[in-house]
This record gives C-alpha cells, structure tokens and sequence, in this order.
C-alpha cells in the first residue's frame, strides 16, 4: 500500500509564540519549530498499517527551508521517503492555498492513502484533509480514533463529542486522526542514522504547476488584521465567609456571566 503521511513543522506550543509586527503571519524564523504533535500519531499509523500490509511511507511537507529538521525526525520514525514543496512564494497561504498545493503534490504521488493529523497546533482550523479530498475527489474519513483495512475498504471509528461513528470508503482515501488512535514511536539510533540517507524530494510551485498568484498572503481568503499579546493574569477576589459567603459566591459568578 502506498501511503503518504501530511507533516507540519509548528512552533512548539509548550514554548513563546509570536506573529511577525510586518504582516501577522506567525514568527516561525524566531520560534522552536517541531513537528505538529497530531502528525506524530499520523506517522505512527500509517507504518503500522505498512508492517501490516506492506507497501511504503512518503512524508510530504509544505514549508520554508527550515522544515527539512522536521522531515528528517519524521524519517527517523520509520517511513522511507519524503517530498518537500518549499518556494518564498507560499508565505502567507491560507488553508484554501496549501490544500492547493498538497493536493498537487499528492496527485504526483498516486498515493492508496493520504494520512494527516486532525488539526495542526498553529491553525487548528481541522479543514485541510476535507479539502484535500474534494480536490482530489476521493472519500475524507476523519476524526479517526481506529482504522481497519480489508483489501480495498477502509472502515474507520469516527471520534465525536457522543461516541463515536463507524464509516466505510474504498481506496483512495485521506484520513485524518486524533491522538487517541496510537502511541508514536520514539526514533532509535539506529533510525536517526538512517534518516540522513533517505531520499528527500524537493519540489517547488512551477515543478506543481501553481503559479505564485494561486498562493501566498497577498491571495489568502482570509488574514490576521490584528492581534496583541494575552493581558497578564490578574490576581483573584477573595471570599470572607461571615455567614453570607454562598451569597457572595453567587453574586460573583453572576458578575463574571457563569449563572
């Protein structure tokens, strides 16, 4: 089964992020990037479902220069390969643009199965494998908590707020997962070594066939026209219970719109 995994590089959520002053796009040349969390478990599927039914692992990225050290950490997970689209052009993509973009590149790959985390940390906007699949005209099956491979159908246990749902599709298919589906690998030695001699594809928008116009900030559906740092946490009220501490419990919650 030919499979290819979605990899974002994020700036570490445990870490300080900022927006650059010049066009609000996140500061990634300043932050310690990593690969997006949720992707993490995405890698881990999809080599599970390779010792199972064979077949090879393509890690693809959309990203500046600096997302190849996240590449190569995804490589020493296992998968075999990977493709990087990196062009000055795509700065400033909105989801609309890089689902463009990726689904370019898939379409080059021919992949059985398109895997990708279900949101990233930076946008959490949870729509880029929904527009993959209608790009590509192919069944999204997200949300996955377990995924299940009979030959060509796919049988996936959706996770919602209630439970969860059961959904079938035949390949090809993108799947999107939760961090409920697995426990990612940690890299061996042996992998990280390994990962500095696997093939590492660069692409950029002319070698996909998008022109510079297609993406980027200045084509973006949507922006950031303002943002400013979260206020600094102010102390707490205090309660003095005399006998009418309930009232004054309540009376607050009412203030602060909880009852």
């Amino acid at each position: 089964m030919n499979i290819v995994v979605l990899v974002k590089q994020v700036p570490d959520s445990g870490s300080e992020r900022s927006l650059s002053p010049d066009d609000n796009t996140v500061d990634r040349g300043s932050a310690n990037n990593v690969i997006n969390e949720m992707d993490e478990y995405a890698i881990e599927e999809a080599l599970k479902i390779q010792e199972a039914h064979g077949g090879e692992v393509t890690v693809l990225t959309v990203g500046p220069q600096h997302a190849s050290d996240s590449i190569r950490k995804a490589l020493s997970m296992g998968p075999d390969k990977a493709v990087h689209v990196v062009d000055d052009a795509l700065h400033g993509s909105c989801a609309l643009a890089t689902s463009k973009v990726l689904a370019a590149a898939i379409g080059r790959l021919s992949p059985d199965l398109v895997i990708s985390g279900a949101e990233s940390t930076d946008g959490r906007v949870q729509v880029i494998p929904h527009m993959i699949a209608e790009r590509l005209g192919i069944a999204a099956l997200t949300g996955a908590r377990k995924v299940t491979i009979d030959g060509a159908t796919l049988t996936v246990e959706r996770q919602t707020d209630e439970g969860y749902e059961v959904v079938t599709a035949a390949t090809p298919a993108v799947i999107s997962v939760w961090d409920t589906i697995n426990e990612p690998r940690y890299p061996s030695f042996k992998g990280i070594m390994a990962a500095k001699k696997k093939p590492v594809e660069t692409l950029t928008l002319a070698d996909l066939g998008i022109s510079a116009d297609e993406v980027g900030l200045a084509g973006a559906s949507s922006a950031v026209v303002e943002a400013g740092k979260r206020p600094p946490r102010q102390g707490g009220t205090k309660v003095s219970d005399e006998g009418d501490g309930g009232v004054k419990l309540v009376e607050f919650l009412a203030s602060e719109k909880f009852v």
